[in-house]
C-alpha cells in the first residue's frame, strides 16, 4: 500500500568542500509490485517497480525522523532542488530515458531464528532471511545481498530492512563537481518498508481463507490462490 510503504536513501556529502554541501534524505512513496509466497516460504519471489520521478528531497517530516546532527532539519530549498535535478539528470539516474527502477528477487538464504518480539504490527512473527536482489538501474542489472525481516499475517505482508549500499554497486557513478572537491559519498544508508495486502484475484476458487502454509503453525487466515499468497502493493492516484 502507497500510504503505508516507504523507501528512504540517505546519502552523504563528501570531498575537501564537504562543508558546503548538504547531507540528504532521498525517499519514494511511490513503491508497487508483487510478492508470491508458496508452501516453501524460502521460495518466495517479488518483484517492485520505483518510478524514478518519484523520489522525493529532504521531505521535512522525514529528516525531523533522523534526530542527529547529521540532517538538521533546514536545507535550502535551492539545495533541495539542485540535488534532485542531478539526481534525475542524465549523469545519474537519466529519468527521461530510465523512467522506473526494478527490483526482483533471485532467491532467499536463511538468517538465523525468527526476530523476537518484532512481529506485533502484523500480528505474526518476524523472520529474518537474506535476500538476493536482481536491481536494473539505467537499464542495467546488477544483483545484491539485502538483509530482510519480514510478518505474514492475516492477509498482509510487512517486509522491512536497513542496510548500506554503495552507488557503484548498482552501476551509478557518484555525482561530484569543482574537480571532485564537492562529491556525494559512495555509500549510502537504504531503508524501507513495503506493506502489501493479498489480491482478491488470489482467492482460490472456492472462496476459502486458509492457514498460512510452512509458517509457524498458527491458523492465520490469508487468501491463497492454487499454488500461494500473492500480494501486491499499489501505489494510490
Amino acid at each position: 500500500m502507497a500510504d503505508e510503504s516507504l523507501l528512504t536513501i540517505r546519502v552523504y556529502r563528501g570531498g575537501t568542500l564537504a562543508s558546503a554541501g548538504h547531507n540528504h534524505v532521498i525517499a519514494s512513496h511511490a513503491l508497487t509490485g508483487t510478492i508470491y509466497v508458496p508452501a516453501d516460504l524460502m521460495r518466495t519471489s517479488f518483484e517492485a517497480h520505483i518510478p524514478v520521478a518519484s523520489f522525493t528531497v529532504d521531505e521535512a517530516a522525514l529528516r525531523a525522523r533522523e534526530h542527529n546532527a547529521d540532517f538538521p532539519p533546514e536545507v535550502p530549498d535551492s539545495a533541495r532542488e539542485g540535488t534532485r535535478r542531478n539526481m534525475l539528470g542524465e549523469a545519474l539516474l537519466d529519468s527521461e530515458r530510465n523512467p522506473q527502477i526494478v527490483l526482483r528477487s533471485v532467491r532467499l538464504e536463511s538468517a538465523g531464528q525468527p526476530a523476537a518480539g518484532t512481529g506485533s504490527e502484523a500480528g505474526g512473527e518476524a523472520r529474518a532471511v537474506l535476500a538476493r536482489v536482481q536491481t536494473t538501474v539505467r537499464g542495467q542489472a546488477r544483483t545484491i545481498s539485502v538483509p530482510v525481516r519480514y510478518s505474514l499475517a492475516a492477509g498482509t505482508i510487512i517486509v522491512s530492512g536497513e542496510t548500506p549500499l554503495r552507488q557503484s554497486d548498482i552501476g551509478l557513478t557518484p555525482f561530484s563537481a569543482l574537480l571532485g572537491a564537492l562529491q556525494v559519498q559512495d555509500e549510502m544508508r537504504v531503508r524501507f518498508r513495503l506493506v502489501a495486502r493479498a489480491a482478491a484475484s488470489a482467492l482460490n476458487p472456492s472462496g476459502r481463507r486458509e492457514p498460512i502454509p510452512g509458517g509457524s503453525g498458527k491458523n492465520v487466515p490469508v487468501f491463497h490462490g492454487p499454488e500461494g499468497f500473492i500480494a501486491r502493493a499499489a501505489a494510490s492516484s
